[in-house]
C-alpha cells in the first residue's frame, strides 16, 4: 500500500516538474532587453534624424511602438520600409505622405534583439534635466576680492595712528607745561617733514604697485564674456546634446586657427530644428532666454524661410565677437597642442560644455602658460611628433628619466611662440 502511493507520488512530481519546466524555460530563453545598449545603437543608427521626445527630420520615437498595430511590421519598418508600403499598409503609407514622401534609411543589419534594445530605450529615456538657475556660467566670477576692503582699512588705521600720535604730543606738551618744564610747540602732522617723507614713500610704493600691476596685466581678459548677437549656449549643443567639437571648429586640428564656424555648419541641423526645446536658458544677468526666438535670428542672418523650407532673401554674417584674443607678437597653433600635444579643449577654454554663454576661462598669460609648458606631460610613446629627440627615448628606456614633459622638448625657447 505504502509502496504504491509513494510510487504514484513520484509520478506526480515528475509531472509537475515536466509542466513547470515547460512554463518557465520558454520565458526564461527570451533575453530582457537592454537600454544601454539601446542608446548606443540609437546614437548610432537613429539619432541623425529622430529625437525621442520631438519632432525632427522624422517623427519623434516617443510611444511609436503603440502607433503601430503590429510588433513585426515595425520591426520590418525599420529594416526595409519599402517593403512595408509596398504591403499597402495604412499606416506605413500615411507617414510616408506626411513627411513629403521621403523614404526611411533602411537598417538590415539590426537584429530583433537590437531594434527590442532601441525600443527599451525610447520607452525609458527621460528627457535631459538641467538646474534652473538664473545664475549665468562664470560671467565675472562668484569669488570675492578683498584687496581693497583691506585697503580701506588699512588707510583708516594709519590715519588712526596719526591722530593718536598727535595726541600724545599735545598730552606730553600740558604734562611738562604743569610741571614748569619748557616744551617746544608740537608742529602738525601736515608740517612734519618726516610725516611728509613717510607719506611720500607710501604713496610712490603703492602707486608703483599698481602701475607695474596694471602693465602686467595690459591686454589680459580673463573672464571676459561679451554679449553675442545669437544666444548660442555650448552646453546645450556641446553638453547635453554631446556635438563634437570638431563638428563646427574643423579647423582645431588642421591649422592655427580653431574656426569660427560658417552659417552652413548651423544650418546643417538647424533647417530641421526649429523650436528650441531643451532647459531654460538664462544670461549671466539671469535674464531667461527665448531658445525658439534666437534660432529665428539665425534664419534672419542667413536668409531662410522655416514655413517655405528654402532660402527667400540674401544672406549677411553674423557678426561674432571674438572673446580669446592673444597679442599680435605671440604665436599659437591649435593643430599642434591638440595632435601632437594631444590637448583636451578644456585645457585652456575650461568646462566649455558646460557654459552657456562663453568666457575666457584662463587669463592666457605667458606665465600661465610657461607654467603648463613645465609641468604637462607630452605623450612622447609612439608619438611620430617626437620621434627626432632620440636622447629622451634612450633616456626613458634606460629609465634615466619616466616621463618627458612640454619644456624639455623646447617648449619654454622664446622663439617657439614669439615672432
Amino acid at each position: 500500500m505504502y509502496r504504491r502511493v509513494s510510487i504514484l507520488l513520484r509520478k506526480h512530481f515528475v509531472s509537475v516538474l515536466i509542466l513547470c519546466a515547460s512554463i518557465v524555460i520558454p520565458f526564461s530563453s527570451v533575453k530582457a532587453a537592454d537600454p544601454n545598449a539601446g542608446k548606443a545603437l540609437f546614437q548610432q543608427n537613429c539619432a541623425s534624424c529622430h529625437n525621442v521626445f520631438k519632432r525632427v527630420t522624422g517623427p519623434a520615437l516617443q510611444g511609436v511602438e503603440g502607433r503601430w498595430a503590429d510588433k513585426k511590421l515595425l520591426h520590418q519598418w525599420i529594416r526595409n520600409s519599402a517593403s512595408v508600403l509596398a504591403s499597402g499598409d495604412k499606416y506605413a503609407n500615411q507617414l510616408f505622405v506626411e513627411y513629403n514622401k521621403t523614404a526611411m534609411t533602411a537598417f538590415p543589419t539590426l537584429t530583433d534583439a537590437d531594434i527590442e534594445n532601441i525600443l527599451a530605450y525610447i520607452n525609458t529615456a527621460k528627457p535631459p534635466v538641467v538646474e534652473k538657475t538664473p545664475n549665468g556660467e562664470g560671467g565675472g566670477g562668484t569669488g570675492s576680492d578683498n584687496s581693497l576692503l583691506f585697503g580701506i582699512i588699512t588707510l583708516i588705521l594709519a590715519v588712526v595712528a596719526l591722530i593718536l600720535m598727535q595726541i600724545n604730543s599735545n598730552l606730553n606738551k600740558l604734562a611738562g607745561d604743569k610741571q614748569g618744564v619748557a616744551t617746544p610747540e608740537p608742529v602738525p602732522f601736515y608740517k612734519n617733514k618726516a610725516y611728509i617723507a613717510l607719506g611720500i614713500l607710501v604713496l610712490f610704493m603703492v602707486g608703483g604697485y599698481f602701475t607695474i600691476n596694471g602693465a602686467v596685466n595690459l591686454g589680459r581678459q580673463k573672464d571676459y564674456m561679451p554679449e553675442q548677437p545669437i544666444f548660442y549656449s555650448h552646453k546645450v549643443h556641446a553638453g547635453i546634446n554631446q556635438i563634437n567639437c570638431l563638428y563646427c571648429h574643423a579647423g582645431a586640428e588642421k591649422s592655427k586657427h580653431a574656426m569660427i564656424p560658417s552659417e552652413n555648419i548651423c544650418m546643417n541641423c538647424h533647417k530641421a530644428i526649429k523650436e528650441y526645446g531643451g532647459p531654460d536658458l538664462f544670461t549671466a544677468e539671469g535674464k531667461k532666454v527665448d531658445g525658439t526666438a534666437e534660432i529665428h535670428k539665425l534664419y534672419d542672418y542667413v536668409g531662410w524661410d522655416p514655413e517655405a523650407g528654402k532660402y527667400t532673401k540674401p544672406g549677411r554674417p553674423i557678426e561674432w565677437t571674438k572673446i580669446h584674443n592673444l597679442p599680435d607678437h605671440v604665436y599659437f597653433n591649435h593643430s599642434q597642442h591638440i595632435v601632437a600635444g594631444k590637448q583636451q579643449c578644456q585645457t585652456c577654454h575650461g568646462a566649455i560644455t558646460e557654459m552657456d554663454e562663453v568666457h575666457q576661462f584662463a587669463d592666457l598669460s605667458m606665465g600661465w602658460c610657461i607654467n603648463c609648458h613645465r609641468t604637462t606631460k607630452v605623450q612622447f610613446a609612439e608619438n611620430n611628433y617626437y620621434s627626432i629627440f632620440e636622447k629622451l627615448h634612450q633616456d626613458i628606456k634606460d629609465k634615466k628619466i619616466d616621463s618627458v614633459t612640454v619644456e624639455m622638448v623646447g617648449g619654454t625657447e622664446c622663439q617657439k611662440c614669439h615672432y
